[in-house]
């Protein structure tokens, strides 16, 4: 390879070849001729440096390199990987999801919290809680860890038994505000991310509705929307059909002067029954699930349904006592209802209403919850039916008032009441659980203010999902009783029920905060300024804190919200129970004494109990924290303790304890992945 060499030559770039040899040629004499040498070149070497791989390289030099085995192992080694770790990938993934617990739902997850409307809060100054009034006070919904409002009937109505008599079921009571205000409640309660339930009483309507106007001037479709029967007459009075009585006493027949027939109710005279053996009033009642469900209701209470049907016989329903047959009854409780509570065919219209509401939970996330509110109190059986069955699904639950029946107070008493729930729910089933509802005293009044911060702690350590009433948060007692009269709902039976209903107490001001108005429609409680929202929560040791630190016990907890519950011990003064989950080695004890000063030695019951644990939470508040011994726990009159201990032997294992543990939604923790699952 030969190479040029110049001396002293310009570079001229780009100038063509010509013209530079011209000029060269010409200026021989002043130049040097150039010279030229030879270089060795390794002829191997340039192949080798023109065959390495460089950025850029077009195909076909790409080519070369791809099929040499260096490239092409390391290529297919790259690829089986890929394909083994995203089939890795995959199989873990469907593993995890086939064995991890089903999540769960809102309504199980948070305690629900009942409003009566009329008495929660006033905006308007009129001396009625209203819509408006619930919209302003959300956030103490979330001040109290919760995510669920559970809103009484604000059904347009007139009043008579406390608005459970709808005159209109697709409008608002005046009193509570507009439809506007509703939806604009709904859009700020779904904006905090909380869920609400409504009531809905479909046995019975108003005697202003216009279906019953109809109906009983026999117009078209509506002429059967009610029950309607034949009376005969003697002596100016009127003989009803049977000895039927209604649930506030007195015959449950009443004779309609248009009509001229007696129309059956089963709570007041003003709220005559409808009758679903008509498919019409069947389908109207459809017809309103799906409007409140279209507004964005998350959920529906049922109440009374258990009313929904009689017997179509009319036969006397047979006394309690068998010595009155032939006497006049006027008592509810004087007869035994077999023909017009639960009658055949009930199931099939619950049913039929769970699924309207299912239509609504194809979204994700926006599952409607089916509660049923019906008191069976003798019958616990017939209250287990609303679960419906492992194929077909009725209520999610049927409200649990166990723990408000109970006719005295004990240790024994609450176990007793807690055991009849646990041990008659159907298998995978899910309890709740209520200390105060609007037609009950509350618990302060019905068994003892210094009982009130222990029976809050059972409710919100129990299984379950815990319904709490509107004011149970902070003590509020029943108003006197005699500060109460027929004028306050112009009708007798309900009065006895509004003790109960008095306006909540936010503060100390005036009306405690519940209207800046000159007067409420019921009195707020004498003791307002020392049992309010507001002064409770500056207190740390306040039934208002206590309730919120239960609250996100439960909520931080795992063994607190779906792990199992074990039985430990109950006696006339303390009821003891566990709440631990499989692969936590951490337990929780709650010892709750509802009767007077007990020592008991836990030790000497739970084979492995440590000797010692430590008070999570008291409700004396400055025990919290301390480390108590086992076998000597001490609990005062209504004292609560939640202990916490470390085992590696959980109660629900040991045998001494089989038959006395239960779990609605098993699972169990990994400590290795961190996570829940099913197969134990």
């Amino acid at each position: 390879m030969e190479l040029s060499e110049k001396a002293g030559v310009e570079n001229n770039g780009f100038v063509q070849h010509e013209a530079f040899e011209g000029k060269e040629m010409d200026s021989s004499s002043q130049e040097e001729m150039p010279k030229t040498c030879s270089v060795d070149v390794d002829s191997v070497a340039v192949e080798e440096t023109v065959l390495k791989p460089y950025a850029g390289m077009p195909k076909e030099v790409l080519l070369q390199f791809s099929s040499q085995a260096r490239y092409r192992v390391t290529r297919e080694i790259l690829f089986w990987l890929i394909i083994a770790g995203s089939i890795a990938l995959v199989c873990a993934t469907i593993a995890i999801i086939a064995l991890s617990p089903k999540c769960l739902d809102w309504w199980q997850a948070s305690p629900i919290y009942q409003i009566y409307p009329r008495s929660f809060k006033d905006s308007d100054m009129d001396g009625n809680g209203d819509l408006k009034g619930i919209q302003e006070k959300l956030d103490h919904i979330t001040y109290l860890n919760i995510k669920t409002i559970w809103i009484t009937s604000f059904f347009k109505s007139p009043l008579k038994d406390l608005g459970y008599g709808a005159e209109d079921f697709y409008d608002i009571d005046p009193i509570f505000g507009s439809m506007r205000d509703f939806e604009n409640l709904i859009a700020a309660i779904h904006d905090k991310g909380l869920k609400v339930i409504m009531d809905l009483i479909p046995n019975h309507t108003s005697d202003k509705h216009q279906w019953f106007q109809l109906s009983r001037n026999r117009t078209g479709k509506y002429t059967d929307y009610y029950i309607w029967q034949d009376c005969m007459q003697a002596a100016g009075s009127v003989i009803p059909p049977n000895n039927w009585v209604s649930v506030f006493g007195n015959s449950s027949w009443q004779f309609d002067d248009v009509r001229k027939q007696c129309y059956f109710h089963q709570f007041g005279k003003e709220q005559p029954d409808l009758n679903f053996r008509n498919p019409a009033v069947q389908q109207e009642i459809h017809d309103i699930i799906k409007f409140w469900l279209g507004k964005g209701v998350d959920g529906l209470s049922f109440g009374t349904v258990k009313f929904l049907l009689e017997a179509t016989h009319l036969r006397d329903e047979p006394p309690v006592n068998k010595s009155q047959n032939g006497v006049i009854i006027t008592a509810y409780s004087q007869l035994y209802h077999d023909y017009t509570t639960t009658q055949v065919g009930l199931h099939d219209i619950i049913r039929s209403f769970r699924h309207t509401m299912n239509k609504f939970s194809r979204e994700p996330g926006r599952y409607r919850f089916m509660g049923s509110d019906d008191n069976e109190k003798d019958d616990i059986e017939a209250t287990m039916m609303y679960y419906g069955t492992t194929f077909i699904q009725e209520a999610d639950f049927p409200f649990n008032f166990n723990l408000i029946n109970m006719k005295n107070l004990s240790g024994n008493s609450i176990f007793e009441a807690v055991d009849l729930w646990m041990k008659n729910m159907p298998a995978g089933k899910w309890p709740n659980w209520a200390v105060g509802s609007p037609n009950a005293a509350r618990v302060s009044t019905r068994i003892g203010k210094e009982y009130i911060n222990v029976m809050n702690m059972l409710l919100l350590t129990l299984p379950g999902t815990p319904v709490t009433y509107y004011g149970e948060e902070i003590g509020m007692e029943n108003i006197a009783s005699e500060n109460v009269s027929e004028e306050h709902v112009n009708s007798g039976p309900v009065v006895a029920t509004l003790p109960e209903k008095s306006p909540m107490q936010w503060d100390g001001k005036v009306n405690a905060g519940f209207t800046e108005g000159n007067s409420s429609w019921l009195p707020v409680s004498s003791n307002y300024q020392s049992i309010n929202v507001e002064i409770q929560s500056t207190w740390s040791n306040s039934t208002l804190s206590l309730y919120r630190a239960l609250t996100l016990l439960r909520s931080n907890e795992l063994p607190m919200n779906r792990g199992w519950m074990c039985y430990i011990w109950n006696d006339s003064n303390v009821f003891v129970f566990v709440r631990e989950l499989d692969g936590l080695d951490r337990i929780f004890m709650m010892v709750l004494n509802f009767g007077q000063e007990s020592t008991i030695d836990l030790k000497a019951i739970v084979p492995n109990l440590p000797s010692e644990a430590v008070i999570r939470l008291s409700t004396h508040f400055s025990n919290a924290g301390k480390v108590v011994n086992t076998k000597l726990i001490k609990t005062e009159m209504g004292e609560g303790l939640v202990l916490e201990y470390k085992t590696a032997k959980p109660v629900h294992t040991m045998e001494a304890f089989q038959g006395k543990c239960f779990v609605a939604e098993k699972a169990c923790y990994s400590k290795a992945l961190n996570l829940l699952y099913m197969n134990c």
